[in-house]
């Protein structure tokens, strides 16, 4: 059964506190293993990634077949229900419409003495996208990780993914169509960091990394940080649910559930001020399962990982939110707006009893890429910054430098860095 802890018991406070620092993981020391993988790949190219994908993924492949052709990938559409299809293209359009307002401006003023100052953006070359999973793949994770980059201006974006035994859903390379994708490669696993990573005779290296992945693909992730850039390092999906008595307890059960059957390492907690309701909503929880098709996954993620906590009033869950920075939350109460106001960590933030959780997973808009297991502190969710970098401008003169030389010489000289110094005496004793 899943947790329940009441903020009036004596020992809330370290209990809540352990509720955080639960490790959620398997820890599998997997380093090692990838280390290998890497380093093979990185020698010998193709001829590894072809080996590693008959191995694990059971199916041959030459340097010719590693891509899906541009038939198949023009084909695939015809190949999906035209519903499912049509609702890909629908999140598609509000994706990209969402991320085109992330578009930041460039910048350049002339300040009080004459200099030019300023910054501009510009999107990374390329960026590699793994996206997880073979005929169950999630494919809406195509869209949220690839529409950003493109409205970034992304020149060449790559998709790669696990083909095991051959078997590929098609709505994966529909998806992989109408985002734009110009590559997409039936390659999984740490080789396919490794191939994005460093490249091969068939496939360009790219400049960023993104996507989720198992324990092997993050290792991979952050191993070749630095020889290309990634997005972050994602856990176990969670959701922090804070409502008041008045939901209809199913939505909130049905809420919990749909972080629950992700993964069994998945997290759902709901924060209420009304005990009653709670039990309510633990009730419906159990009643929903029974039901459910990944009931094994989802009742192991609830009974091991999953919480109600009971607080004397709603105004005291912004508190608790700020400690568990939650992936997602959502705020199911009378003035979502007001109780926002005091909810600084949040990996995503859904107002009102209308919006579950489950609409910004495929449609709403936002990227559903988040930072996870209490990285809301410090980051943010996955969007078109992501895939662009940040140029400093700055533009002196002789007058201007005549202004701010001395100081910049006085702190040279006061490094001992005479070459420094040099470079700036040099420009003030030769005047224009």
């Amino acid at each position: 059964m899943a947790l329940k802890l009441l903020a009036r018991d004596a020992g809330f406070t370290d209990a809540f506190a352990g509720l955080i620092a639960k490790s959620r993981e398997v820890k599998t020391n997997v380093d090692g293993v990838v280390t290998g993988v890497l380093a093979d790949v990185r020698t010998r190219g193709d001829a590894a990634v072809i080996e590693y994908s008959a191995k694990f993924d059971r199916i041959k492949l030459t340097p010719e077949t590693l891509a899906f052709s541009k038939d198949e990938l023009l084909d695939a559409p015809a190949k999906c229900d035209a519903t499912t299809l049509r609702a890909l293209r629908d999140a598609a359009v509000r994706i990209r419409d969402y991320h085109l307002r992330q578009l930041p401006k460039d910048e350049f003023y002339t300040d009080d003495v004459g200099i030019g100052l300023g910054w501009r953006w510009t999107a990374v070359s390329s960026a590699g996208l793994y996206v997880p999973g073979g005929t169950a793949a999630l494919f809406s994770s195509v869209l949220m990780n690839a529409i950003p980059a493109k409205v970034a201006g992304v020149d060449r974006l790559v998709v790669t993914m696990p083909t095991p035994d051959g078997k590929v859903n098609p709505l994966t390379l529909a998806a992989c169509a109408v985002a734009g994708v110009d590559e997409v490669y039936r390659v999984g696993g740490a080789q396919a960091i490794a191939m994005l990573a460093y490249g091969t005779d068939s496939v360009r290296p790219v400049d960023k990394i993104v996507g989720p992945g198992n324990a092997y693909v993050t290792s991979a992730k952050k191993q070749v940080f630095g020889t290309v850039g990634i997005d972050m390092v994602a856990g176990p999906s969670e959701v922090t649910v804070v409502s008041d008595g008045a939901t209809d307890p199913a939505w909130i059960a049905a809420d919990l559930l749909a972080q629950a059957e992700h993964d069994a390492s998945s997290q759902s907690i709901l924060i209420t001020d009304d005990e009653a309701f709670a039990d309510r909503v633990m009730a419906a929880v159990e009643k929903q399962l029974l039901s459910l098709p990944r009931r094994e996954t989802a009742q192991k993620s609830w009974y091991d990982n999953g919480a109600v906590i009971v607080v004397k009033r709603l105004e005291d869950a912004p508190t608790l939110v700020n400690l568990i920075a939650p992936e997602h939350l959502e705020l199911a109460v009378a003035d979502p707006r007001a109780l926002m106001k005091t909810i600084r960590h949040a990996g995503a933030i859904f107002l009102g009893r209308h919006t579950p959780e489950a609409v910004g997973d495929y449609i709403a808009g936002p990227s559903h890429v988040l930072p996870t297991s209490g990285a809301a502190r410090f980051s943010s969710g996955l969007g078109v910054l992501d895939f662009l970098k940040r140029t400093s401008l700055i533009d002196c003169g002789s007058a201007g430098l005549a202004s701010i030389g001395p100081g910049a010489l006085a702190m040279a000289e006061a490094e001992v860095l005479d070459a420094h110094a040099l470079s700036v005496s040099l420009r003030l004793k030769g005047g224009g």
